[in-house]
C-alpha cells in the first residue's frame, strides 16, 4: 500500500514538473500573447475611432456608422484573439473552440429569436434616409422625435418630454407616420357658426383672419376652406393651412393660436359660434292653459 502511495505522489511530482516545465518554456510566448492582447485592444478603440471619423464624411445615419465602427472593434479583437491562441500553440483548442461555437450559436439563436430580430431590425432602420435622428414620427399608437436608434429599440421623447423606448421588431413590421419628411406641415381646424350667420361673411372673415396674422400663408388660396354639414346647432366647416414646420407641437401650437384669433374676430362682428342646447317646444292649447291658470291666479289675489 504504501509503495501505491509513494507510485503515486511520484507521479504526481512528475506530472507538476512536466507542467513547470512547460510553464516555463511557454512563458516567452504567455508574455507575447499577453502584449499583443493589450496593443489589439488599444488599436481596436483607435481604429473604431479612425473609422468613426472616415464615416462621418458619408450620408449613412448616425446610427449605422455607430454600428459599422463596433463591428470593426469587434472583428479586430477576434482577429487578436486568433493571433494570441496561434501564439500560445493552441490551434487544437482554437478548432474545439470553433466547433463547440457553432452547436453553441445554434442554441442561442434559437432561444434568442426576439433579441436577434431586433438586433436584424435594428440595422435596416439604420440604414433608412427615411427614418433619421430629430423627425418627429408616429409609429405603434406613440408620437415623439426620434432621440436614438441602437440594435434593440427606437427612443422617441414624446410633447411631454417622457422618453418611450419602441423595440426595433414593432417598428419594422408597423406603419411609420413622418412629419419631418416635408417641410411644411398643414394645420387642420374644424368649427361651426349659427345658421343665422352669413356663410359668405364668415367664410370671407375667417381667411382673411388667418391670412393676416400667419406669415407663413403668403396668399388667400393657401387657406383652405369648406363648409362640411348641417350640424344639430351650427353649420359645420374645416379649415386648413400650412406652416413652416414639422413638429406636431408647432401644429398643436399654431391651432391653438388659430381658435382664439377666429373666436376674437367672429365676437367683434357678432358671429355666433352655437354650443349644444335643449329647447322645449310647447304646443299652443298649453300654453292658453297656463295663462288662464295666471289670470286666475292674479284676480284672486
Amino acid at each position: 500500500m504504501n509503495d501505491k502511495l509513494i507510485n503515486a505522489w511520484n507521479k504526481m511530482i512528475g506530472k507538476l514538473e512536466s507542467w513547470l516545465d512547460t510553464i516555463i518554456m511557454s512563458l516567452p510566448n504567455i508574455l507575447i500573447a499577453v502584449l499583443v492582447f493589450i496593443i489589439v485592444l488599444i488599436a481596436s478603440k483607435y481604429i473604431s475611432k479612425m473609422v468613426l471619423k472616415i464615416l462621418e464624411r458619408s450620408r449613412l445615419q448616425r446610427a449605422m456608422k455607430n454600428l459599422i465602427s463596433k463591428l470593426v472593434s469587434i472583428i479586430v479583437i477576434l482577429i487578436g484573439l486568433f493571433l494570441i491562441l496561434g501564439i500560445l500553440n493552441l490551434s487544437k483548442a482554437l478548432n474545439t473552440i470553433l466547433a463547440g461555437a457553432g452547436v453553441a450559436g445554434l442554441a442561442v439563436g434559437l432561444a434568442l429569436q426576439g433579441a436577434l430580430a431586433n438586433t436584424y431590425s435594428g440595422i435596416i432602420l439604420s440604414y433608412i434616409k427615411n427614418l433619421k435622428f430629430g423627425d418627429w414620427i408616429e409609429t405603434n399608437d406613440y408620437e415623439g422625435e426620434v432621440v436614438d436608434i441602437d440594435l434593440r429599440a427606437v427612443t422617441i421623447k414624446q410633447v411631454d418630454n417622457n422618453l418611450v423606448y419602441i423595440p426595433n421588431k414593432l417598428v419594422v413590421e408597423n406603419p411609420i407616420k413622418n412629419y419631418s419628411t416635408t417641410a411644411q406641415s398643414r394645420v387642420i381646424l374644424k368649427c361651426g357658426v349659427g345658421y343665422k350667420s352669413d356663410l359668405h361673411f364668415v367664410k370671407k372673415l375667417t381667411i382673411e383672419t388667418v391670412v393676416n396674422n400667419f406669415d407663413v400663408v403668403e396668399k388667400r388660396d393657401d387657406v383652405l376652406f369648406l363648409w362640411r354639414e348641417f350640424g344639430d346647432s351650427s353649420i359645420n366647416y374645416e379649415l386648413r393651412f400650412w406652416i413652416n414646420s414639422t413638429s406636431a407641437l408647432e401644429v398643436a401650437k399654431a391651432k391653438s393660436e388659430t381658435i382664439m384669433l377666429i373666436k376674437e374676430a367672429y365676437d367683434k362682428n357678432n358671429i355666433n359660434i352655437p354650443f349644444p342646447i335643449r329647447t322645449l317646444d310647447f304646443p299652443d292649447s298649453f300654453k292658453s292653459l297656463i295663462n288662464k291658470k295666471d289670470t286666475n291666479t292674479t284676480k284672486k289675489e
